[in-house]
């Protein structure tokens, strides 16, 4: 029972992200929209959008925008941009002191410092499934990697010489890294691996 609520809730959860990701681009484009139609008023201190709106609405736009990848796509660097945004926006339209622009600067820095030093390398990763038996060329083609092998070696060769080399016990979820992707096993069969997952890192 408690399989089904947890599984129910997380359908659940997708759902509404999917609907207020749909709400919020609506908004967006409305707001897009109403802002290009009200350009001529540009001149105009007195009428929206003068020069300081069109510079707050327009970082507001692409904060939601952001807002919207990071839901769809549930990665380190969709979080890290919405608060660069964020961050950069308070810097840019709000001058209220030197001090807190410093203090925004500071912020920045400490992202870029985070994500260079802190981010895992396959935070961000594309994994595909093949046969144990399919060719390493034949992998490299398809995703435009190198795997390191011999002449017409396979996928299961290259896991288990890895596995031989680092003493690592093969079982499904044992994994090997290289330098930009790495190999893991998907799945067994009789004590033998047939399912290799490739994954590759996308930053």
């Amino acid at each position: 029972m408690k399989h089904y609520v947890a599984k129910f809730l997380k359908r659940l959860a997708v759902t509404l992200e999917f609907f207020i990701s749909v709400m919020l681009a609506l908004g967006i484009i409305l707001l897009c929209l109403r802002m290009a139609v009200s350009m001529v008023h540009i001149p105009n201190l007195e009428v929206w959008p003068n020069y300081d709106d069109l510079l707050e609405t327009c970082f507001n736009l692409i904060i939601g925008v952001e807002l919207i990848r990071m839901m769809y796509y549930h990665t380190p660097n969709t979080v890290f941009e919405v608060l660069l945004f964020a961050i950069a926006r308070q810097i840019i339209i709000d001058h209220s002191s030197i001090w807190s622009s410093l203090i925004g600067v500071c912020a920045i820095a400490v992202l870029f410092a985070t994500r260079k030093y802190l981010f895992c390398e396959f935070d961000v990763a594309d994994e595909i499934v093949f046969r144990a038996s399919t060719r390493v060329k034949t992998v490299n083609k398809i995703l435009g990697i190198s795997i390191p092998h011999e002449q017409n070696e396979t996928l299961l060769s290259v896991i288990e010489q890895k596995f031989e080399e680092y003493s690592i016990e093969t079982g499904v979820g044992a994994c090997v890294y290289f330098s930009d992707f790495g190999l893991r096993v998907a799945k067994m069969h009789e004590g033998k691996i047939s399912r290799i997952e490739v994954i590759r890192s996308i930053h």
